[in-house]
């Protein structure tokens, strides 16, 4: 058995190019061409952290825009469970990814530590409470999820990456906007045709 962490992905590798297609049938580009990529790997769909987390993202959703951010949201479930938990369409693309082939390649791994941490139970019942419906949990891919980040450049490098270590540790708005003004001011370019 090979060790997910040796495949983990470190800034400066080459993720290539994947065109993915969003719970909705629309093309996703990573990278973008365009704009940088924040590729973020989540947990199940309904998984009331995740959420929690992507309720921020939407709170702030000009923002990252605005930065030249493009959000990536993949999750270990099917496109069919992602739809049942969406009351409105997000900004930003969603991805169903239940073989979990993505997240084998970027060595996102798993572990019974993340839904026990006392970060992810704080999170976890904050989103439940914010969610204000009764879930309908969907453990497809198994509630032992740690989550992953990654801006990616439009030229495929990996600028920045973040393995997560319980189930509620992610960047937060504030760091991804922090990661893309340090990728500006260190002269990466986010057009594809610079000029």
């Amino acid at each position: 058995m090979v060790n997910q962490k040796s495949r983990r992905i470190a800034p400066g590798a080459d993720v290539g190019t994947r065109k993915l297609i969003s719970i909705y049938g629309e093309p996703v580009l990573v990278p973008d061409p365009n704009m940088l990529v924040h590729l973020q790997f989540r947990r199940f769909a309904g998984c009331p952290m995740c959420h929690l987390h992507l309720q921020a993202l939407r709170a702030r959703y000009a923002e990252i825009e605005a930065a030249g951010i493009r959000e990536v949201v993949l999750f270990h479930s099917s496109t069919t469970s992602l739809l049942a938990h969406q009351s409105d369409p997000p900004p930003f693309a969603v991805v169903g990814d239940p073989e979990k082939r993505l997240y084998r390649e970027f060595g996102v791994e798993a572990s019974w530590r993340a839904p026990l941490h006392p970060g992810a139970w704080r999170a976890e019942v904050r989103g439940l409470l914010a969610k204000r419906r009764k879930f309908a949990f969907d453990f497809n891919g198994g509630p032992r999820g740690l989550p992953a980040d990654f801006l990616v450049a439009p030229n495929g490098k990996v600028l920045a990456s973040k393995y997560g270590v319980h189930g509620y540790d992610q960047w937060s708005v504030d760091e991804i906007l922090k990661l893309a003004a340090e990728a500006s001011s260190a002269g990466t370019d986010i057009r594809s045709n610079p000029g």
